[in-house]
């Protein structure tokens, strides 16, 4: 749980963290619709390098959002083993039983997997760039064109942001219960997977109490301070669009037609 950083906001002075907070979430979205659009080697490619030149222009630690994809592990792995086995082909590398073992399949599995972990890589650069208030007020401008439906915009920007600023909260959390059920001779680590899913019960129960009670305390402070939604509130910064906020986009819409056009080109006629 220590290695989960998804959600905070990491503090520093580089293109990114300068960038509209608007055009990153519209930037954001350019992306992970890009990868999902990918379906050849080449373009899959494209899209590593320009996750890797993200995260150079963020300076943010390399490190830092790998540790986002340790916790994935195990639905990679998963997601892997299934399309092993249910992706048919034409090329057979062995065969054994009902077990039939293609290349395709295996490419198939590979290319997912290696899309999973650029969707969380690109995901995180937004959280790590933006600060939690900063995200709330884009995306209360960018939806607020909802309200002409009677849809309340700044509770939905304001619970998304709030439920971004309790992740490290949580976790936190998490790691004083377990190390005080350790304490008190909890064992976390042996036994069989049955044994281990009723360990959790011990931390899952005192977590969700202190999720109540932090949620009770949040509700009074913020009835306290007067707090009324979005209706005649004001901000303490205002967003500012420049012109390298537009190029920025620029960019990631040619990136954008980049994906779509190196659909076309295949190695080996495999994806």
């Amino acid at each position: 749980m220590r290695d989960i950083s998804f959600g905070q906001y990491y503090p520093s002075h580089s293109l990114l963290h300068r960038l509209d907070p608007r055009f990153k979430i519209v930037i954001t979205i350019l992306l992970v619709v890009g990868i999902f659009l990918c379906n050849t080697a080449v373009s899959i490619g494209f899209a590593a390098l320009c996750a890797l030149i993200f995260m150079l222009l963020s300076k943010v630690p390399i490190s830092t959002y790998l540790k986002n994809i340790k916790p994935l592990i195990p639905i990679i792995i998963f997601t892997f083993i299934l399309n092993l086995i249910y992706v048919p082909g034409e090329h057979v590398i062995f065969s054994f039983w009902k077990i039939t073992l293609y290349m395709e399949a295996v490419q198939t599995a590979v290319f997912i997997a290696f899309r999973i972990v650029l969707l969380v890589i690109i995901t995180s650069f937004l959280t790590y760039t933006t600060t939690p208030t900063a995200l709330t007020n884009a995306i209360e401008d960018l939806l607020k064109w909802l309200k002409v439906f009677k849809v309340d915009v700044h509770s939905i920007a304001m619970m998304m942001s709030i439920a971004l600023r309790f992740i490290p909260t949580l976790i936190d959390e998490i790691n004083k219960i377990m190390n005080a059920q350790k304490a008190r001779g909890a064992d976390f680590e042996s036994g069989n997977i049955v044994k281990k899913i009723k360990a959790m019960v011990p931390i899952l129960v005192p977590l969700f109490i202190s999720s109540f009670r932090r949620a009770y305390e949040l509700a009074n402070a913020m009835e306290c301070r007067c707090y009324n939604g979005g209706a005649g509130r004001t901000k303490l910064k205002t967003m500012q669009i420049s012109a390298k906020d537009f190029v920025a986009l620029f960019v990631i819409v040619l990136a954008f037609a980049g994906f779509i056009l190196l659909n076309k080109i295949k190695i080996g006629g495999l994806f």
